[in-house]
């Protein structure tokens, strides 16, 4: 096989032997995590058997006496904090800690917001267009809160240093319809008669998703100065637990965590997959992201971060992740107003392009991957456009992918038949390379028969990179659209043939176990898609057998490309994205068609005289020649020294 092929080669199998090895890391970490939730769940279920043990070993009498202890205890608790309530802030207090909470629902077209009095906080939110997976169908709406495990708290400090935490009050609650249709709720909390903290959230319904899906959120103080230290912040604690709402849990999982917005580097971070504490300053922006939606905090006052999360341990039937984060914002009681806002909405890219915030644009697009810098572009200005400008005149998806295909195909044709061009060319000097390889046997002259090879090619006019370029080239397509389908929420709960959602894996066969690696399911796009690649790499490499009969390690190179290859991308792709091996599939069919058309139309005779009669021009060496002969022939030297030196010692 030539050396260019051979690099080719090489670099594709690095690439997708390294995601692999990525993404096995990132399953051994959520092993390792499920793990230890089990050992610290289960010594805790231990506990718990223990003590239900030890309270069915009392007496009747020992058991009242237990209940009316613990009655006692709570009621000191109780007027404990009440009286530290009444000393550091006001009797107002301590109506509002013992006032009974209501709970109420605001909702625009898009969504349904959950309040709670307690803590004037948001429940839950309900997107409306929206369905989670359950159970083999769609039939739920998304809730992208756990109600009971949510949690809004805001603390500050009193002078004394006591602590005020709002989640211990009941909030008077007024809502407003504005002029515009904007409902406004003002959660009201008197701290005293004179001091008064009150939260105010505005649900839009605009018609625009951009606006509707944000819900502005302010904090609102008057007379607060004499009850707060004067070295303040405001410490917000929010916290939540996402639901399971796709078909693959373990994609899902792997796709939340949280992300946020740093300010200085103006660009979107990540935490780390194990979850652990980390602490960030001068973001502007947290979100709580799943693989499809997110709940975003935006700021427009310098936020300060604790952040941390633990993933699911049970295939996600209770949620996915538990999402913890503890915000700092400086607080003046001189400043009357802080302004905020949620996004609780789709990862869609058009609407998420279009959420402004303060008046700036929120960036809130990246929570989306795209690929990065170095791809990511090609889905926004190709990939994207195309795809919703189909889906906006009513086109099927399974017609969309195939269309894409097609122009991404039309794209890069000119490197595809570049890249042949390059094995026709090697094909029709085959003479003359076998000539060498007989003229140069030994393999202590290999260093010649390299410098003849390169003066061949270079008399020829054949770039040694001229198959291997573009290849690589087209690798950034490549990788763009293994990020894109993944990603894409217009796949969600879309079928095409028998993939009932392309946004997830097709599974046509239940199996009784599962493989390692594999999994329990097969998926008929993965299997088609294996099928088209292992068609391609052999018809691929039986046209360049004319090339590589000989040479050493043609049998391992066939093996790797003919069979490795396809069994790998089996085994990997058959938890991924349907979309995706449709259009992998696709790509390899409409490939074997180019190249069968190329084929037909181009003489290898031809090639060869075309070349030969160029050979007897002069032709200047380009400096990758230079630089190579020049490598070469001191290669050369060292090696002719190293054995003088060899044989003297004899």
């Amino acid at each position: 096989m030539d050396k260019k092929t051979i690099i080719g080669l090489v670099l594709m199998v690095a690439v997708f032997i390294g995601f692999t090895v990525y993404q096995s890391n990132e399953a051994e970490e959520y092993n390792k995590q499920l793990a230890a939730y089990k050992k610290e769940q289960a010594a805790l279920q231990r506990a718990e058997a223990e003590r239900r043990a030890a309270e069915a070993a009392l007496s009747p009498e020992e058991q009242a006496m237990r209940d009316s202890l613990a009655q006692v205890e709570a009621e000191i608790v109780k007027l404990a904090a009440a009286n530290a309530d009444n000393i550091n802030f006001g009797a107002s207090l301590i109506a509002a800690r013992d006032a009974e909470a209501q709970e109420f629902s605001v909702e625009n077209d898009l969504i349904k917001v959950d309040f709670s009095t307690r803590g004037g906080m948001i429940r839950n939110v309900t997107l409306k267009e929206y369905y989670k997976y359950a159970e083999g169908e769609r039939t739920e709406l998304v809730e992208l809160m756990q109600p009971e495990t949510a949690r809004f708290n805001m603390e500050l400090r009193s002078a004394n240093g006591t602590p005020f935490n709002s989640e211990n009050y009941t909030f008077a609650t007024t809502t407003t319809q504005l002029e515009d249709g904007t409902q406004e709720v003002v959660m009201a909390l008197d701290i005293t008669p004179e001091a008064r903290m009150e939260y105010v959230y505005k649900i839009y319904n605009t018609g625009d998703p951009s606006r509707d899906y944000v819900i502005d959120f302010a904090i609102r103080q008057r007379g607060m100065a004499p009850h707060v230290s004067e070295k303040n912040e405001i410490s917000i604690v929010w916290e939540n637990r996402a639901n399971h709402n796709e078909r693959g849990f373990q994609n899902e999982n792997m796709a939340s965590t949280i992300t946020f917005w740093e300010n200085e580097d103006d660009e979107m971070e990540e935490m780390d997959s194990d979850g652990s504490n980390e602490h960030h300053a001068n973001i502007g922006w947290v979100a709580l992201k799943q693989q499809y939606f997110s709940s975003v905090f935006l700021s427009a006052e310098r936020l300060n971060a604790d952040m941390s999360f633990v993933s699911s341990t049970n295939g996600g039937l209770d949620y996915l992740k538990a999402y913890k984060t503890h915000l700092y914002v400086a607080f003046s009681a001189e400043q009357p107003t802080y302004n905020f806002a949620f996004y609780y909405g789709p990862n869609d890219f058009k609407i998420l392009k279009g959420v402004t915030f303060n008046g700036e644009d929120a960036h809130l697009e990246d929570l989306i991957p795209m690929g990065g810098w170095l791809v990511g572009w090609i889905n926004k200005i190709l990939t994207i456009p195309v795809f919703n400008w189909l889906k906006d005149h009513g086109v099927g998806f399974g017609l969309i992918i195939l269309i894409l295909t097609l122009l991404i195909k039309l794209i890069i044709l000119p490197l595809t038949y570049k890249s042949y061009m390059s094995t026709a060319k090697m094909r029709a000097i085959r003479p003359e390379l076998e000539a060498l390889n007989a003229k140069y046997p030994k393999q202590e002259d290999a260093m010649k028969k390299q410098q003849a090879t390169m003066q061949l090619y270079q008399q020829a006019g054949i770039s040694p990179m001229g198959g291997c370029l573009p290849l690589l080239i087209q690798m950034p397509i490549l990788w763009a659209m293994f990020r894109f389908f993944p990603a894409s929420i217009e796949l969600r709960g879309e079928g095409f043939l028998w993939a009932d959602d392309l946004s997830s894996y097709d599974s046509v066969l239940e199996l009784p176990f599962s493989i390692p690696f594999y999994g329990s399911h097969v998926s008929l796009f993965a299997l088609l898609m294996a099928v088209a690649m292992f068609g391609y790499s052999f018809l691929t490499y039986k046209q360049q057998a004319a090339t590589t009969a000989g040479q050493p390690g043609a049998g391992m190179m066939k093996f790797m490309m003919v069979y490795f290859m396809p069994v790998m991308m089996l085994f990997f792709f058959n938890n991924y994205s349907s979309g995706l091996c449709y259009y992998y599939f696709l790509s390899q069919i409409m490939t074997m068609i180019i190249m069968w058309a190329i084929r037909r139309t181009v003489d290898d005779e031809k090639v060869r005289a075309k070349l030969f009669a160029a050979k007897s021009k002069p032709r200047k060496k380009s400096k990758f020649q230079e630089r190579y002969e020049e490598a070469l022939r001191q290669q050369q030297e060292q090696m002719t020294i190293n054995r003088e030196q060899r044989r003297m010692k004899r």
